[in-house]
């Protein structure tokens, strides 16, 4: 009888052991000359499920993390999806970058698995009836605020645009929204020259071809690296041409790497770096003490998708798959505002203009 006492006691006490953990995956280039955008966003991800984890994880099972590297190459993105796929995560945050995103959503669609992006804006993934949720504005809102405000505010009409094709849907989204609402405006896009990261030897050539087309500013369309390569470029050319980036390359990084190069640069992004809001404010501080370095956009937004990703963790009803709970949500509170998300999984959000002055970037509008 003692025997079978202590047997019982033991069943029933491991049965108040820890709950087994929910799996979440995640999915960003992590090397390579792009890492900042991923790195960034893994570590927003990995302080909101940490935060929570603090408050008994969800109905007392851990969130755990698993991520992987795409190393931005379609293969290594497939293969990532597969990987976290066969290790039975709830979801994917992730993919960072358009082309990426491109490459893993039939795979998603296929086997019925939520990828939450932070950062994917491209237009050619909009209204589309996929296992996709994005957690920013689609590339036509970024392109169109920005040909608004160089074209009437600072009365520039005639670009040219370089673009990394190696992050194509990206960029043809981009540009194409671009000239689009440079055009309503009166303007033109006088010529699009596309680069590869990896020939970066040719970059004086197109800053030449760029600078040389009459052009009255240029547009670059590319990551941080890419960006503060050709604006260092072209600076040696002509040390007066406006230059503008996309969101894409907004990082703390462009501004690390491009030095006096690229004051004066314009973007248009979804993130005010000086906000006082209380919740931005805490996380950028945890951030800093984390990381010693600030969180940019893409640690804003990949708090924020892990955020919502949790959220609807905690609130979807019985059968329901996360993206239906997540569609049920609806209007989400990021950490600097709130987010509208559609039926089709795509977010609409506040966008502002930004320049970099003295080495940081201001808010101006």
């Amino acid at each position: 009888m003692r025997i079978f006492l202590i047997l019982a006691l033991s069943v029933l006490l491991a049965g108040c052991g820890e709950k087994s953990p929910i799996l979440i995956g995640f999915i960003g280039g992590l090397s390579g000359h792009a890492a900042d955008l991923g790195t960034s966003g893994l570590n927003g991800v990995r302080l909101a499920l940490e935060a929570q984890n603090r408050k008994g994880g969800i109905d007392g099972h851990p969130l755990q993390l698993i991520a992987e590297d795409d190393r931005q190459d379609p293969a290594a993105a497939r293969a990532a999806f597969e990987k976290l796929s066969a290790a039975g995560v709830r979801a994917i945050i992730g993919p960072m970058t358009s082309a990426m995103a491109m490459a893993v959503i039939p795979l998603a669609d296929e086997k019925h698995l939520l990828l939450v992006s932070p950062t994917v804006t491209a237009h050619a993934l909009a209204g589309r009836d996929d296992y996709l949720v994005r957690m920013v504005a689609d590339s036509s809102v970024y392109a169109e605020a920005s040909a608004r405000f160089h074209a009437e505010e600072r009365h520039i009409k005639k670009f040219a645009i370089l673009y990394d094709s190696d992050n194509q849907a990206y960029a043809d989204s981009w540009s194409e929204d671009f000239r689009a609402a440079l055009e309503r405006r009166g303007g033109q896009v006088l010529l699009r020259i596309p680069f590869r990261a990896a020939f970066t030897a040719e970059f004086d050539n197109m800053a030449r071809a760029a600078t040389g087309s009459g052009a009255e500013a240029i547009l670059i369309l590319g990551s941080s690296v890419d960006a503060a390569l050709m604006c260092q470029q072209i600076r040696q050319i002509d040390g007066k041409i406006p230059l503008v980036t996309s969101e894409w390359g907004a990082t703390e990084r462009l501004i690390s790497l491009g030095g006096n190069a690229v004051e004066g640069v314009y973007t248009a992004q979804f993130v005010d770096r000086e906000s006082e809001l209380p919740a931005y404010r805490d996380f950028r501080k945890l951030y800093g003490e984390r990381y010693q370095q600030e969180p940019g956009f893409s640690g804003v937004a990949g708090y924020d998708a892990a955020s919502l990703l949790i959220t609807a963790l905690r609130q979807h009803r019985g059968e329901e798959s996360l993206r239906a709970a997540i569609l049920r949500i609806a209007d989400f509170d990021g950490l600097q505002s709130k987010i509208h998300i559609d039926q089709y999984g795509d977010s609409a959000r506040p966008t502002y203009i930004t320049v970099i002055r003295n080495g940081k970037y201001v808010r101006i509008d």
